[in-house]
């Protein structure tokens, strides 16, 4: 009798292992994040300040990821000119920013300058007047504001933006 019971509870657990490590594997295999291509080769001497950006935001999202690409892959056209800063999104994650030297002439923080516009093309608009604790409240956090990184809010609302949207952009 004692045989039977540990020959059945043997094969229990023979097939209820598969079957347990299936669900544990299955609730690991979350899908990746989009892949979002930005290409800064026209970025002059604010190269690295747009490949710092998406560090900010691969570091406080988790839906989309910036990676550096080309021309011939990337939905992310990053330019410098003499201008303003400014971003020409077009659908989500694709589009066009600019660093304007106006702007960092006048004192504004480089990398700030390149999360924020980054930020538009992850849906986010620009959120005047506001703190310096907003990204998204640009220049009106002022020359002396050193603050990078989008708040809670900023990225939240990024993570809702890219949810369920996880195929590469082109």
């Amino acid at each position: 009798m004692a045989l039977s019971h540990l020959r059945r509870a043997v094969i229990g657990l023979v097939v209820a292992m598969p079957l347990a490590a299936g669900m544990q594997v299955a609730a690991s295999a979350a899908p990746a994040a989009r892949t979002v291509y930005f290409d800064n080769s026209q970025a002059g001497e604010f190269a690295k300040a747009w490949e710092d950006a998406a560090v900010v935001w691969n570091n406080s999202v988790k839906n989309v990821k910036l990676a550096k690409g080309t021309a011939a892959n990337s939905s992310i056209k990053i330019l410098v000119d003499n201008g303003w800063p400014r971003a020409q999104p077009g659908r989500l994650g694709s589009g066009t920013v600019w660093m304007g030297r106006t702007a960092v002439n006048q004192g504004y923080y480089v990398p700030r300058i390149a999360t924020h516009e980054l930020g538009h093309i992850l849906g986010l608009p620009d959120r005047k007047p506001g703190p310096c604790s907003s990204l998204m409240s640009g220049s009106t956090g002022g020359v002396s504001c050193k603050s990078v990184p989008p708040n809670a809010a900023e990225a939240a609302e990024v993570d809702r933006n890219f949810a369920g949207s996880r195929t590469a952009a082109a």
